[in-house]
């Protein structure tokens, strides 16, 4: 009996010994499945102590720690994590010793050491230290974010360039399938470790092609990423070997490796090359009134505009010649996300005269920035080969620009749209002359 008694001792030792905390302490047990939602993506302030179960010192910190999580409760978040059991977690953090407590504050990719005494009290008022410095550096605007920390919301700015990490969407084995997988969009996800130096020297590169693409393509085109020490059911899913990985996800489709450069114009090009494969060209849109040029022209970089001829001139044949050739550079051009607009000759003159377009005939033609109000005009044929030495030009930087009329966008009048038919010359009214006197004496001689 003396080696079974013994043996439902050690057991229940063992048990004992693991269960430092519990769901009815205020210490918020985190594990790799809880601690991007709980932590990383929190505007919360975290003291998160790493420990061991059979640690002494571990131990003796338990019951410090919990009242310090019961003072704290609803000021500052207190967690803890099973070390020995997540190494993984410990080892993104560099943990070599138990208990280790690191502060997560304002930015989650960096915490600091805690380096008070393991009292309650003290810990205490550590955590308010950390706390009234955070919130001065809120007001100061000091305070960073994480690295893709969160899918929208205010964010850090990412790095160089203009970029933001707010549009790198975080992406974890909870919510990979349904944003992903279940999505129309197409998808750039990197899989990544916090401790990988590749990784960091890509972070800004990619924080500033994913506000690029998310412009650039409306959002049909997104960057994601995945901390592949965190989220290892998605890393093993993927067989993920190295860091940092990118692959494309496409719906329905296997998804592949994505094998170019690093840099943030390469990432950018591969993106809009994916969007173009699938977008439909832009509408080529008739300017019927103010609205319609408006909305083109604010949501597109540059809108292109077309001046053809009178539809007496052209018959509907003619003006469809035209507008095919429009339709065939918009699709050559979709994923430039350019605006497409076209009008007669004579019906939005002040339109024509702001771009000076009248000395040159018709078709005419002029791409127009509209955020910078500066304008551009087709000197040579237009023609699918004439247009794109034109717009070719202007992407380049090399195209000779002007200020648009006044600096501001001239006013449009309002017209029916084209029926799509041959115009008809105007009915002459027939005068009946018979009872009109003349009144007129003629000299015969004169005649």
């Amino acid at each position: 009996m003396r080696p079974l008694l013994l043996g439902v001792l050690g057991c229940s030792l063992v048990l004992s010994v693991q269960a430092l905390y519990s769901s009815n302490d205020d210490v918020i047990e985190l594990n790799p499945s809880n601690f991007n939602r709980e932590v990383i993506q929190s505007d919360s302030l975290w003291l998160v102590e790493f420990y061991a179960p059979w640690c002494g010192h571990c131990q003796s910190l338990a019951p410090e720690w919990k009242k310090a999580a019961t003072a704290l409760k609803g000021i500052v978040k207190i967690g803890a994590i099973d070390a020995d059991q997540h190494k993984s977690l410990a080892g993104q953090y560099s943990i070599r010793g138990f208990p280790t407590i690191k502060i997560f504050g304002g930015n989650k990719n960096k915490p600091e050491e805690y380096q008070g005494g393991r009292s309650s009290q003290a810990i205490v008022d550590g955590a308010m230290n950390a706390l009234r410095t955070l919130v001065k550096d809120r007001l100061s605007g000091k305070a960073g974010g994480s690295s893709y920390s969160k899918q929208s919301g205010s964010g850090g700015s990412g790095g160089s360039g203009g970029g933001s990490k707010k549009d790198v969407v975080e992406l974890t084995d909870d919510n990979f399938d349904k944003m992903v997988l279940d999505s129309d969009d197409v998808w750039l996800v990197e899989f990544f470790a916090p401790w990988c130096g590749h990784c960091k020297n890509l972070e800004p590169e990619w924080a500033a092609a994913a506000t690029a693409v998310k412009e650039q393509t409306k959002g049909k085109v997104r960057l994601g990423a995945v901390d592949a020490t965190v989220h290892q059911g998605l890393s093993s899913r993927y067989g993920i070997r190295g860091f940092p990985t990118i692959k494309v996800f496409r719906k329905g489709e296997e998804p592949e490796d994505y094998q170019g450069g690093r840099s943030r114009g390469d990432i950018i090009e591969r993106a809009l090359d994916l969007f173009s494969d699938n977008a439909p060209a832009p509408e080529v849109l008739e300017i019927l009134n103010e609205d319609v040029l408006k909305k083109t022209c604010e949501d597109s970089q540059l809108c292109v505009i077309a001046v053809l001829p009178h539809i007496l001139d052209t018959g509907a044949s003619g003006r469809n010649s035209y507008l095919e050739v429009m339709m065939n550079m918009a699709e050559k051009y979709k994923k430039k996300m350019w605006g497409w607009l076209w009008t007669e000759a004579g019906a939005q003159m002040d339109l024509e005269a702001s771009l000076g377009i009248g000395g040159f005939g018709y078709p005419a033609m002029a791409a127009i920035n509209t955020r910078k109000m500066k304008f551009a005009l087709l000197r040579g044929s237009f023609s699918e080969t004439g247009i794109h030495e034109f717009l070719r030009e202007l992407s380049v930087g090399r195209g000779s620009t002007s200020t648009l009329g006044s600096g501001t966008m001239p006013k449009i009048h309002s017209v029916d749209a084209w029926d799509g038919k041959d115009g008809q010359l105007p009915v002459e009214e027939d005068y009946d002359l018979s009872d009109v006197d003349l009144d007129v004496d003629f000299d015969r001689d004169e005649l």
